[in-house]
């Protein structure tokens, strides 16, 4: 298996949306648009991994000065920052075909050492209750519940300093 993971491009587009929308539940996916968005707007914050020449997975991201996680608009990077010192993930995914075979894992590895490199304070996120001990085993601590009802789903809140 030859993985490879980079940057993504424009011509990621439309696999990405498939991938978010077979991996997260009912209103939970973003739209195509919004994806797009994060393509165009920050590449530098989105992630995706080749298994054998496909797209298998992606992490997407924001950046900000100051986090709110229950903020609806910066999911469309409504007050998105590059040089915000705090990022915040907005999908972590991976295909059905490529889960459970480790890609999550390397994907979210490679992310945060490029967040260190580009010299990031924290990385934070929100997570079903079921993926606290996958971002654990990573360093995020818990912090709370989350207010955000973002897709009729119950979220948390947590964060890793860098």
């Amino acid at each position: 298996m030859n993985t490879v993971i980079r940057h993504v491009t424009p011509a990621d587009l439309d696999r990405c949306y498939t991938i978010e929308t077979l991996a997260y539940e009912g209103d939970e996916a973003a739209t195509r648009e919004k994806i797009a968005t994060r393509i165009a707007t920050w590449p530098e914050g989105f992630i995706v991994t080749e298994v054998d020449g496909v797209v298998a997975g992606f992490i997407n991201s924001g950046a900000a000065f100051e986090v709110q996680m229950s903020d609806e608009a910066f999911k469309e990077l409504i007050g998105h920052d590059p040089a915000g010192p705090h990022v915040v993930i907005m999908s972590v995914v991976v295909h059905p075909d490529f889960q459970g075979q480790g890609v999550a894992k390397r994907l979210m590895a490679e992310f945060i050492e490029r967040m260190r490199t580009l010299n990031k304070a924290s990385v934070n996120l929100m997570c079903k209750e079921r993926h606290i001990p996958f971002y654990a085993g990573f360093g995020f601590a818990y912090i709370k519940p989350s207010a955000s009802d973002h897709g009729g789903m119950e979220w948390h809140e947590m964060v890793l300093k860098l």
